[in-house]
C-alpha cells in the first residue's frame, strides 16, 4: 500500500471490524457505500452468489442528466434515492449498511437516508 496516512489506516482498521460482522444475503443484500473527494458510489451486494445487484454513483448517466447541483451532501442523497428506486424495481425492500469504515455521518447519513425515503429498510 503505497499511501499509508493515519486516516486510511484507521479507516481500513474499521472496515475489518465492521465487515466481520456483516454478511449481506439475499433477504438482506449489503449496501455498500464507498466516498471518494469528487464521487460517491453505491451498490447492493448477495455476498453468497458474490455479485452485485444493483449500482448507482455520481458517474452514472442518469444521474449527470438530471444534473443534480448543490452541496456535496445534496448530491449523496440524491445517489441514496437513486439507489433506493434502483433496489424497489428489482424486488429489494431490506438491506444491510456497509459504510465501508468511513463515519456514519455528513456524505453516508445522507445517502443512507435518500435510500430510506426510496422505501429500503436497514
Amino acid at each position: 500500500m503505497a499511501n499509508t496516512s493515519p486516516r486510511l489506516v484507521s479507516r481500513l482498521k474499521r472496515k475489518k471490524r465492521i465487515r466481520k460482522n456483516i454478511f449481506g444475503n439475499q433477504d438482506r443484500p449489503r449496501l455498500s457505500v464507498f466516498r471518494s473527494a469528487k464521487h460517491i458510489y453505491a451498490q447492493i451486494i448477495d455476498d453468497t452468489q458474490k455479485i452485485t445487484l444493483v449500482s448507482a454513483s455520481t458517474l452514472d448517466k442518469e444521474f449527470i442528466e438530471n444534473k443534480v447541483e448543490g452541496k456535496k451532501v445534496d448530491i449523496a442523497k440524491a445517489v441514496g434515492s437513486l439507489i433506493g428506486k434502483r433496489a424497489f424495481d428489482k424486488g429489494i425492500t431490506k438491506i444491510v449498511l456497509d459504510r465501508n469504515g468511513f463515519l456514519y455521518h455528513g456524505r453516508i447519513k445522507a445517502l443512507s437516508d435518500g435510500a430510506r425515503e426510496a422505501g429500503l429498510i436497514f
